[in-house]
């Protein structure tokens, strides 16, 4: 049982991208228990010229299906790769002819969670906030009244039930790239930001605001980063990145 003030140890799975192994290698990382909970960010589907290539789309979420009936208190941020097939809105890599799969795959991924742990735009444990992108200050501002803006909860409870409309655009917490911006994040002062979508060479960070897309490829299908997992401190904010194998 964790003890209120308890540090705890989260490895986080940043995007994905057609890469079951990925999950393998997570496995193992929690096997050891350097781990003892799992945050996973998502992009599940679409990579490079693999649009047709409907099992490894079946494999790679499979693969995220195990996991989750695994570790079942592993949490899930939805990413803007996922949301098009389940929003229908296109967009670079986007496979027409996985869509079929990519939406019932992601339907067995939420029934496999357990009640109450669903997936959604914004993850929270302690002072730590998990999502794909990153959380905005402007956009907490004009998305949750001004009167709940200092409670962190009601802050993340808010943008979890925001509909596509608010969602999908560049400053919401799936699309927005704070490596290239210089755009206030929420609270930099009281909260960490643990997000992926924007790739990255190494695990860093900057601020309040801590990436770990480094899973990621070029065209070519070279590494762009180091592919290392983070594991993070929810108390401390200490970090590593960590080879599954």
């Amino acid at each position: 049982m964790r003890r209120k003030g308890d540090s705890m140890k989260v490895l986080v799975i940043p995007d994905v991208h057609l890469k079951p192994w990925m999950f393998e290698r997570a496995e193992e990382i929690m096997e050891k228990g350097m781990a003892e909970r799992a945050v996973c960010l998502m992009d599940i589907p679409d990579d490079w010229n693999q649009e047709y290539n409907l099992e490894l789309y079946r494999d790679t979420f499979d693969a995220a299906i195990a996991f989750a009936k695994k570790y079942p208190d592993t949490l899930w941020c939805y990413g803007n790769h996922d949301l098009s097939y389940l929003w229908n809105k296109r967009e670079s890599g986007y496979s027409p002819a996985a869509a079929y799969t990519v939406a019932k795959k992601l339907d067995e991924l939420a029934c496999a969670l357990p009640e109450g742990n669903e997936i959604r735009y914004v993850q929270k444990i302690d002072q730590v906030l998990f999502c794909h992108g990153g959380i905005l200050d402007y956009f907490v501002r004009n998305a949750v009244p001004a009167a709940s803006y200092d409670d962190v909860d009601e802050v993340v409870r808010t943008l979890n039930g925001l509909s596509w409309e608010y969602m999908w655009n560049n400053f919401s917490p799936i699309w927005y790239r704070p490596q290239e911006s210089v755009g206030r994040m929420y609270k930099p002062k009281e909260l960490l930001q643990v997000v992926g979508h924007t790739p990255v060479e190494r695990i860093c960070r900057e601020w309040n605001v801590l990436s770990c897309d480094v899973f990621s490829t070029h065209r070519d299908g070279t590494p762009v980063g180091t592919e290392e997992f983070l594991v993070v401190d929810t108390k401390t904010w200490e970090y590593e990145g960590v080879k599954g194998r």
